[in-house]
């Protein structure tokens, strides 16, 4: 016990001493190093419904870790419901129709079969009764028939005739019915489309009173509660990216033409023994009025230019129970970078 309490003290020393020459040499940094202060900023993302809804059932807490398409909030609409069941009826009724239709072409098809059967079959019969006919006629001539034979002989060919054109009128009104009935099936397979977009832009609608996450965060605020009539657009979760990092930064005019977004910089944090490495995501492109909570070395220099350094997303993620947002400290860039950063100012990670 009393070797793990020694232990303990030589290493809070150690941190210590660490600390105490840190902040002696960041007193006397070179004159290519600009500092300002600032505070930590997590990227917050305010996730909103996208219909309007009851909310049902809210599965998450402030504070709780989330992974992406995470169910966050449940919401019920009667209307959401009524308009799915009711397209979903609807394909089922348009596909009825298409069976329907699809039965009417077959039967038709299979009339003109018949009626074309039979055309054939009438007009075998009435090739037989022209050559019975002229068979006649010529026997008439020689007086081997009475009359009434011929008579008969003739009006069995007339008759052979009609059955001929009545069955290629049976026929032509078989081929009519299948155009018909065929744009029957056309009209209802685009019923059953048009029913079917509808039915998934309805289930789309409905998945959607799903609230889920849109990337691996944590639950900054609740803001709605199960009972709770939300309107489309609502805010019901707002979160925090444990990978979006940054520190906003005020600098006078005379530091702004060397740095470049992608220049390497470093944070270091009030209260916490480390440097954290940073580079600029961001350079103003006008100057602003100095926020009152920035230290300007001069005060009359009231004109500032915002610039932002964003801690690496991989190193924001290790720390991320660590580094809150509002959390005080200084930035720090280089005027040239074709110099090293001083001591002070080495990369120097959190023990974990």
């Amino acid at each position: 016990m009393k070797k793990l309490a020694c232990l303990l003290l030589a290493a809070a020393l150690a941190a210590g001493g660490w600390w105490a020459w840190r902040q002696q040499e960041a007193a006397a940094l070179p004159a290519y190093i600009t500092t300002s202060n600032g505070r930590l900023e997590l990227n917050r993302i305010d996730v909103a419904t996208l219909y309007p809804g009851r909310v049902k059932t809210v599965h998450v807490d402030e504070g709780d870790d989330v992974q992406r398409d995470a169910v966050l909030v449940e919401l019920a609409s009667d209307q959401s419901a009524g308009q799915l069941a009711a397209a979903r009826a609807a394909t089922e009724g348009a596909a009825d129709t298409v069976q329907r239709a699809e039965a009417g072409i077959k039967q038709a098809r299979q009339t003109v079969s018949r009626a074309e059967a039979e055309i054939a079959a009438y007009r075998q019969q009435q090739k037989v009764a022209k050559l019975e006919l002229d068979n006649a006629r010529q026997m008439r001539r020689d007086d081997l028939i009475s009359a009434s034979e011929y008579s008969k002989r003739e009006a069995d060919y007339r008759r052979a005739a009609a059955a001929v054109k009545a069955a290629e009128a049976a026929r032509d009104e078989a081929r009519a019915a299948v155009a018909q009935v065929e744009a029957q099936a056309r009209e209802a397979a685009a019923g059953v489309r048009r029913a079917k977009a509808t039915a998934d832009t309805a289930a789309a609608a409905d998945a959607d009173m799903t609230v889920r996450s849109p990337l691996a965060a944590r639950v900054e605020y609740r803001l709605v509660e199960p009972g709770n009539v939300v309107g489309a657009g609502s805010r019901v979760i707002s979160l925090l990216d444990p990978g979006d990092i940054s520190m906003n930064l005020f600098l006078p005019n005379a530091a702004m033409a060397p740095l470049r977004t992608g220049d390497e910089a470093r944070i270091v944090l009030d209260g916490i023994n480390a440097v954290f490495p940073a580079t600029i995501s961001y350079i103003a492109s006008d100057a602003q009025f100095t926020p009152k909570t920035v230290e300007t070395p001069n005060e009359r220099e009231k004109l500032m230019y915002k610039i932002k350094l964003k801690i690496p997303s991989d190193i924001a993620k290790r720390y991320n129970r660590l580094l809150k947002g509002g959390m005080t400290g200084n930035g720090y860039v280089r005027t040239d970078r074709s110099q090293p950063w001083p001591l002070a100012l080495d990369t120097h990670l959190p023990l974990q």
